[in-house]
């Protein structure tokens, strides 16, 4: 699975998340750091990611135009870098199912304690 994590999120999120998401990146060491988000989305489309985002701007760029590139909405207002990659990793099957569909354009996380 590869992600894209928008420099709205930690460029730790990489590092912390690598055993399960080894192939992905952030903006930041992509070299789009201030990038307008069309750009950071035609990115994604080239190169095979998903978007991960707390940037509602994705979330409309997903209904505007679909897939790909898939999008991953985080629903988590102001959690820390930790809380979300705990939140990441315990959903990652249900991730996995996500971009297995051809069809899905948009998969919102949410925190759940219970769940993290």
């Amino acid at each position: 699975m590869k992600l894209l994590f928008d420099e709205n999120l930690s460029p730790r999120l990489v590092d912390l998340l690598q055993p399960q998401f080894p192939t992905s990146e952030h903006v930041e060491s992509a070299g789009m750091r201030g990038s307008p988000d069309i750009r950071i989305w035609q990115y994604a489309k080239d190169h095979g990611l998903t978007i991960v985002s707390k940037d509602n701007d994705f979330r409309q760029l997903s209904f505007l135009y679909g897939p790909p590139p898939k999008v991953v909405w985080l629903s988590v207002g102001n959690a820390g870098t930790e809380i979300i990659a705990r939140l990441l990793c315990a959903r990652v099957d249900a991730l996995r199912e996500f971009l297995a569909s051809p069809e899905a354009g948009l998969f919102v996380l949410e925190i759940f304690p219970e769940k993290i």
